[in-house]
Parts: structure tokens; C-alpha cells; sequence
């Protein structure tokens, strides 16, 4: 993976503060040629420091408002088969192997209760899953932001 320089942090930053905005639009307020901004997007992207762009969206938006987060305890060597019944759930958004109690920690999205429990209900039976434990989010304190990072970054000096 790429390590972003303060380049790329200003140029992502400029991309928030307006999405719609042209490349060229982004290097006249940055300063630099519509090809810098072109080539430095691309090799984000082609790095996968960029994931797509799918991944912002809100699950609300598809109908799916309810978010929860699910710790799976699974038997090691059923792992793979577990991962491949998590891919294989539209709602499982994310995943992670973790340390600690549990071994992976999975957030999944559901339009309501009874749609979260016939999600995990479907991760519970996966051979290899020994124990479950769910946690529904209330409230969203804070919201996935990498701008803070980036701002920092944006006024290093290399």
C-alpha cells in the first residue's frame, strides 16, 4: 500500500470539501497541474489506499439503518469456511480478526431487529462458530473520518 505524502492528503481534502469538484477545479485551488492530480488519484486507487467508492455510503440509504457489531469465537481450523459464509452476506460490511475474546469482529447492517437476527442467525450456524455475541449501535458519536489524519498530514513539511 501507498503511504500518502502531504500531496495526497491536500488533494483527498480538497476531494471532500467538494466531491463534485474537476481535477481541474482541485489543482487550480491546490496549485498544481491537472495531471499531477490525475496521476496521484490513480496510483491511490491502482494502491488500494483508496478503496471504492461504494464504501462511503450510508447502509441507510439501501434501507438498512440498523447498525450492529458481532464477536464470533469459531474453531481455527473452520475459518476459511466462516469467511466464505461472511462473504456470502450482503449485510456483513465488514470484518476483522481480532485479538482477545473473540476471534473476529464483524459489523453488519440490518433494516430491524428481526433482520438482525436472521443475520446472525446465518453467522451463528457457519460450521466452526462456536460462540456469538451481538452489540447493537445507538448513537454514532463519532463518524468514520480520516480528515483529521489527513490534516495533519496536509501541513507536514517533507
Amino acid at each position: 500500500m501507498h503511504t500518502l505524502d502531504p500531496i495526497d492528503a491536500q488533494i483527498l481534502l480538497a476531494r471532500d470539501d467538494d466531491q463534485e469538484a474537476s481535477l481541474i477545479e482541485i489543482a487550480n485551488r491546490l496549485g498544481l497541474s491537472r495531471n499531477t492530480i490525475h496521476a496521484r488519484l490513480k496510483r491511490l486507487r491502482d494502491s488500494a489506499a483508496l478503496g471504492p467508492s461504494s464504501a462511503a455510503l450510508d447502509p441507510a440509504s439501501l434501507g438498512k439503518p440498523l447498525l450492529a457489531f458481532v464477536e464470533l469465537s469459531v474453531a481455527q481450523q473452520s475459518i476459511s469456511a466462516v469467511y466464505e459464509k461472511m462473504l456470502a452476506i450482503p449485510e456483513v460490511i465488514e470484518a476483522h480478526t481480532t485479538t482477545g475474546e473473540s476471534d473476529l469482529l464483524v459489523r453488519v447492517v440490518a433494516q430491524d431487529t428481526i433482520d438482525l437476527h436472521r443475520i446472525t442467525q446465518q453467522l451463528q450456524l457457519s460450521p466452526g462458530v462456536q460462540r456469538s455475541s451481538t452489540s447493537i449501535a445507538t448513537t454514532e458519536v463519532i463518524p468514520r473520518r480520516m480528515s483529521a489524519l489527513l490534516g495533519e498530514l496536509a501541513t507536514t513539511r517533507e
